[in-house]
Parts: C-alpha cells; sequence; structure tokens
C-alpha cells in the first residue's frame, strides 16, 4: 500500500489512479489529519509526501515519521511545488528517500516509487524488532526471549511482529483476524484469545508486555520502550 498525502484534489486523485493502474495499492489524503488516522490501523510501505500542506506541512510530517519508532523505516518521497534546492535539501536531510519536483508526469512518479522500493527492500527484510528484553530478527525469522531463543508458529511470529512494529497501538480481536488470518477467515474472535495466550506463554516473562485492554483487544507495551 502507498499512502499519498497531497491537497490538491485532482493531483492526488490522478496518482492514486496511476499508481493503482500500474499494480500497486494506493490511497490518498488531502491532509495531515487523516493520513495519521490511517497510520494508526495500517502502515504503507511508501509514503508521497507533499511538502505545501494546509495546517501541518509535509517536512513537519516527515520529522515525525522519521522519529516514530514504527514508521521510522517506510520510505518517504517528497514532492514540492517549488522545486528549489533548499527544499529538496531539506528533506533529503531530514530523511526523505528521494524528492519530485512539480510540475511530474505519473510515470517519473512510478519510476520513482520502484527504484525506492528496490532500494530500500533489503533493508526492510533485514528489519530487527527489539522491545525491553525480546528480539525478533526479520530476515532470520527467529525470536529471543530474555536471552533465550523460543520458536513461534507462523501465526504466532506474525502476530508478534504486529505488535513490535506498532508499540502501544490497541488491536482489537477482529483488526488480529484480518491482519494475520487474512480478510477471508471466517472463524471465530476467540481464535486470536488461544494464540495470544499460547504467545504469552512460549514468551516466558516477556509475555507480560502483551497486555489485555478490556473489553477492546491487546497491545504491547513496555517501559523500556
Amino acid at each position: 500500500m502507498i499512502y499519498i498525502v497531497e491537497d490538491d484534489a485532482g493531483i492526488r486523485d490522478m496518482m492514486t489512479y496511476t499508481l493503482k493502474s500500474t499494480g500497486f495499492e494506493a490511497e490518498g489524503f488531502p491532509s495531515a489529519t487523516p493520513f495519521w488516522e490511517a497510520l494508526k490501523k495500517s502502515m504503507p510501505e511508501l509514503v508521497i509526501l507533499d511538502i505545501m500542506l494546509p495546517g501541518e506541512d509535509g517536512i513537519t510530517i516527515l520529522k515525525k515519521l522519521r522519529s516514530g519508532a514504527a514508521t521510522s523505516a517506510i520510505p518517504v518521497i517528497m514532492a514540492t511545488a517549488k522545486g528549489t534546492e533548499y527544499d529538496k535539501i531539506t528533506g533529503l536531510d531530514l530523511g526523505a528517500d528521494d524528492y519530485l519536483a512539480k510540475p511530474f508526469g505519473m510515470m517519473e512518479m512510478v519510476s520513482r516509487v520502484r527504484a525506492v522500493l528496490r532500494r530500500t527492500a533489503p533493508h526492510r527484510r533485514d528489519k530487527e524488532y527489539r522491545a525491553g528484553k525480546l528480539t525478533v530478527n526479520d530476515a532470520e525469522h527467529t525470536v529471543v526471549s530474555d536471552g533465550k531463543s523460543v520458536v513461534l508458529t507462523l501465526k504466532e511470529y506474525e502476530m508478534l511482529k504486529l505488535f513490535l512494529q506498532n508499540p502501544g497501538r490497541v488491536f482489537t480481536r477482529d483488526n488480529l483476524l484480518e491482519s494475520i488470518w487474512g480478510m477471508d477467515y471466517d472463524g471465530e474472535t476467540r481464535t486470536v484469545d488461544v494464540h495470544i495466550r499460547t504467545l504469552r506463554q512460549k514468551l516466558g516473562d516477556c509475555g507480560d508486555y502483551i497486555r489485555t485492554v478490556r473489553g477492546v483487544g491487546y497491545r504491547l507495551e513496555v517501559s523500556e520502550l
């Protein structure tokens, strides 16, 4: 999924349409507020971020993305109507992966998206997630809890990784069913509770990091984060 933050509806719709027609999933947002709301629900593969936005501008959004534990590694392409050297250097210095100077062609945008995703793919594959005494190495598909190696099932592993990618975020049982088991899963939400229980047991003391939010679901909460 690619998120586009662009206040011009015509440009935003064209960018979204072009990305979808070239094989990507894409969703557009006119400003920072709906973009942050969407991030709480799902993390994108890449963000195309306009610098000139109403309210919170693109530079401020980029700073927040790069300072967040769950969002720091998301690739970002900055777009600017000015095309000035200052805007380009500022964005790149703050951690943007590439930039587009308006007006840009739609196929140039697609080309840059593909190039950034190729360039950042090894980094994403090698991502190591940490929380307190818990470590998940996604490249090696290993889990270490309090210094001890832990063997998890695929579903347990994916669930743990999702929690580590989104520390502090509350996931409902339906959220977890959709994210881990997929949209077509027709089982009961009790499946989630069973997997949470076995995951906690396998993690030992670190299993306490997975907190129950009564009447809502579960979240990862670690004082050392």
